[in-house]
């Protein structure tokens, strides 16, 4: 897990104006909040911020008038043209805390020959764990396997402090076999007057 310390700046103007002047200036207008506390207003650097989201997970360490704080993103909202950050909404969390996340699931090995396809159920793996120490990923070995096989959430080793938050009986992965088209009879048809 990633944890990355980013400088906050109090923000007190607020609305359109506000947030447009922000973004020229290469910050992004962010909200604090959680834990029963007043939500906080702050601007953010943007460049820093952008290339922290790249981490899944990623826990910040935002110091705001000289006070750190952890907190988790929680919406993140782009600009749909340019995907540039236009708001961050940020949860306030603290050490032990326990917190559900959403990890992404690798695969390693190769599949059964035969034209086995994996189809992803799940795309990410809803976990619970300590706010401080989330995971980023989880590996499942796909080795070997065949058509008809599942991978269920239980099966998969988590990492450590780590609790399922989904079902435990709910498919993850499974491998189908691949479909074979044949071909409708108005193909063949054609393919006779083009040989006449």
């Amino acid at each position: 897990m990633s944890e990355i310390r980013l400088e906050a700046q109090p923000r007190n103007e607020f609305g359109k104006g506000a947030a447009r002047r922000a973004r020229r200036e290469g910050l992004v207008p962010a909200v604090v909040y959680g834990h029963g506390t007043d939500p906080v207003h702050v601007n953010l650097p943007g460049h820093a911020l952008m290339l922290a989201l790249k981490t899944p997970n990623v826990l910040f360490t935002l110091a705001i008038e000289g006070k750190d704080e952890f907190v988790l993103p929680k919406a993140v909202q782009r600009d749909p043209i340019k995907r540039s950050l236009k708001h961050i909404d940020l949860l306030l969390v603290k050490r032990g805390e326990k917190v559900t996340v959403e990890i992404q699931i690798n695969t390693e090995g190769e599949l059964a020959p035969g034209g086995n396809l994996l189809e992803h159920i799940l795309n990410t793996l809803p976990l619970e764990a300590e706010a401080t120490h989330l995971p980023e990923s989880v590996t499942v070995s796909i080795q070997g396997l065949e058509a008809g096989h599942s991978i269920l959430a239980k099966d998969i080793t988590l990492p450590k402090g780590a609790t399922l938050a989904v079902d435990p009986e709910a498919v993850v992965l499974q491998v189908v076999s691949a479909q074979v088209e044949a071909p409708s009879e108005g193909d063949e048809g054609s393919d006779a007057a083009a040989e006449a």
